[in-house]
């Protein structure tokens, strides 16, 4: 059974990560103030992080066998979370552009390709 889920996520890697990648597009740049907010300090920014450290997972193991384009990876989604982010504050009226959840996804992406190197050695 595990050896099938491998498999199936071998072949359809790539989509996951296409699909991941559109669904934090979406979840950027919609109005989400019809949704439950959870009342924590700073929960926006761990939704960030915990993001974009799932989206540079989802990349880094599509490109697991070119260990060496990693970090032209890595730069790709940092480069992709400012575009979100300007999107935000330039193309909605109901988000805004923040600093802090640029920081907050730079985190995530460094700690996805800390993981993977370490998940990817063993």
């Amino acid at each position: 059974m595990l050896k099938l889920i491998k498999q199936l996520l071998e072949l359809n890697a790539r989509y996951i990560a296409i699909f991941i990648t559109l669904l934090i597009a979406f979840l950027s740049l919609v109005s989400l103030k019809d949704v439950a907010k959870i009342n924590i300090s700073n929960s926006d920014k761990i939704g960030h992080l915990v993001a974009y450290f799932t989206l540079g997972l989802s990349w880094f193991y599509v490109y697991k066998h070119k260990t060496n384009k990693i970090y032209l990876v890595a730069l790709a989604l940092i480069i992709y979370g400012i575009i979100l982010e300007g999107l935000q504050g330039t193309i909605t009226s109901y988000r805004t552009a923040d600093f802090y959840d640029f920081i907050a996804n730079t985190t995530g992406v460094i700690l996805a390709i800390i993981v993977f190197s370490i998940g990817y050695k063993k």
